[in-house]
């Protein structure tokens, strides 16, 4: 590939815990196809989902904090592996483009942010700036015979006109990639709809019914796997698979991974970098078909 292009790097806060594994493959994944990352100095929360349920304001001051560290370190572009980061940061800077609503953040911060700063996903740089067939050129694996269902959850692409990224209700973005990693992508209806996001602890009825129907559809179109882009999606699809299967009366046994492990076992990165163990639902399965398949292939 041509020179590395720079972005900030905010890997929030679930990037060092919950999603480690994502983390990992994200910034594993970001080296192999020439984006350099740089992390954000003295980085902090940008409030998640509790902050704007709560103040508007104290929100975006949470989030401006971290677009101000940026525009200190001469960054032009932020981009994040998470979602709900996404959201809130994207949100924030739309949010600044109000003067009055901008000066009540000021007041918070003592560095105000200048609201110069462009804020991606970094499925959109992989996308947008990298591209699909770049991808396929750089297959050393190809995930052939694998049946994936790509769930992008409720706010990746949503609201559009804060978002700007993909289709808000047909996104594709990881069908495509999906696709040029070699696997079969199977027709997802509810690509979009929520997983029940953080009911999981005050509600987790809503986490097992939803989720639940999640997977069903996935296992009705004949997937082999899903594949999120999402911390909070994922660990209510894979970590609590098992409250899911109580709840319903069902026996999924589906692994859900992140979008960026599979990106890096098809390129061939070491799996150590990927992280499959961390996933709650074992995927050696899964695992073993693409290798026995990449045999038959060769």
């Amino acid at each position: 590939m041509s020179e590395a292009r720079t972005f900030g790097y905010y890997p929030g806060c679930s990037g060092m815990g919950t999603s480690m594994e994502y983390e990992r493959s994200t910034r594993a994944v970001c080296e192999a196809l020439g984006i350099k990352l740089v992390d954000l100095e003295d980085w902090s929360c940008c409030g998640s989902t509790p902050a704007h349920t709560v103040d508007h304001v104290l929100s975006a001051a949470l989030s401006g904090r971290n677009l101000s560290i940026a525009e200190s370190m001469g960054l032009d572009t932020i981009i994040t592996p998470c979602p709900s980061c996404l959201t809130n940061l994207k949100t924030a800077t739309h949010r600044m483009e109000n003067p009055a609503f901008k000066q009540k953040v000021d007041a918070l911060l003592d560095k105000p942010a200048n609201n110069t700063v462009t804020v991606k996903s970094v499925l959109q740089v992989i996308y947008e700036d990298v591209g699909p067939e770049t991808i396929r050129q750089q297959v050393v694996r190809p995930l052939s015979g694998l049946a994936v269902a790509p769930y992008y959850g409720c706010i990746m692409n949503r609201p559009p006109d804060v978002m700007q990224f993909d289709d808000p209700e047909n996104p594709i973005a990881m069908d495509e990639i999906l696709s040029a990693l070699g696997a079969d992508v199977v027709p997802f209806g509810l690509k979009v709809e929520c997983c029940g996001a953080s009911h999981g602890i005050a509600q987790k009825d809503v986490v097992t019914t939803l989720s639940g129907r999640l997977i069903e559809l996935a296992y009705a179109e004949n997937a082999m796997a899903m594949v999120a882009a999402c911390p909070l999606c994922q660990m209510n699809l894979d970590l609590r698979q098992g409250q899911i299967n109580a709840a319903n009366k069902s026996r999924y046994n589906m692994p859900v991974f992140y979008y960026t492990q599979l990106i890096g076992l098809a390129l061939g990165l070491p799996e150590k970098q990927l992280g499959f163990d961390k996933l709650a639902v074992n995927p050696d399965k899964v695992l073993r078909a693409i290798q026995e398949q990449s045999h038959v292939a060769q």
